[in-house]
């Protein structure tokens, strides 16, 4: 699973700078409440990726332990106690798998499967709305969670803990960012190439013409190491390939 591999190098190239890190294994979980909470404004303190403000929001698998090492929340800017009003904000999580050696379909399946956790975390007092077409992510904290004490350190152990429910997730790495200055709108690229590979996987499995010059996903195929040779490994290879 090296797909993403270079995806992940360059999300890591845009979060220069210091980070807070919390590991997982001391952690303890904001409550969840199992289903959607809804947070009016009035009740509000602020939201994150706010209309006008920066936001994305991202998955990355890998099967690389160098890249992806340990279950950790890290954290770029300000936690939710220390912010004051409306303001930027990603949300990126990078996954480690173990081996997918069942059959193609089941594969990708896998994977859509473990992206889809993140519609099931619920904290309590923090409202999550996404946008899958823009990848953008706000989510609305209210007043009373902020007095109670919530976190990026326990919201981060939500989500991991739901993401290694699936037992082919081996580590999970769980990114906030908050500050000014960061590169949003190139968070946002990425997102939308990660999007693009998971689709591309997609039309690879249905099978796709062997001919380069008439594929509409070539730029795709073209920038990710390995998906030429995934997309001849599935693909009747005796159609002579022009790649």
């Amino acid at each position: 699973m090296e797909l993403y591999n270079h995806l992940i190098n360059e999300t890591c190239e845009l979060l220069k700078g210091d980070a807070t890190v919390w590991d997982y294994s001391g952690l303890k979980k904001w409550k969840d409440l199992g289903a959607s909470e809804l947070v009016l404004q009035k009740d509000a303190a602020y939201e994150l990726g706010a209309q006008g403000k920066g936001s994305a929001n991202y998955v990355l698998f890998t099967s690389n332990a160098e890249l992806v090492s340990e279950d950790k929340v890290m954290l770029y800017g300000p936690d939710l106690g220390e912010i004051k009003g409306d303001c930027d904000f990603a949300r990126i999580v990078l996954l480690r798998l173990g081996v997918l050696d069942d059959d193609d379909e089941t594969v990708y399946r896998t994977l859509k499967d473990i992206e889809f956790a993140k519609y099931h975390v619920y904290p309590e007092g923090y409202m999550v709305r996404m946008s899958p077409e823009s990848s953008r992510e706000q989510v609305r904290v209210s007043k009373t969670a902020l007095r109670q004490g919530i976190s990026f350190k326990s919201i981060g152990a939500n989500y991991i803990e739901e993401y290694k429910k699936d037992h082919n997730v081996l580590a999970a790495t769980v990114i906030f960012v908050t500050a000014p200055g960061y590169d949003y709108k190139q968070m946002q690229a990425l997102a939308k190439k990660s999007t693009a590979v998971t689709g591309t996987l997609t039309h690879i499995l249905e099978g796709l013409p062997t001919d380069c010059s008439i594929c509409a996903l070539k730029d795709v195929c073209d920038e990710v190491e390995g998906m030429k040779e995934l997309h001849f490994g599935v693909g009747d290879k005796g159609s002579g390939s022009k790649h």
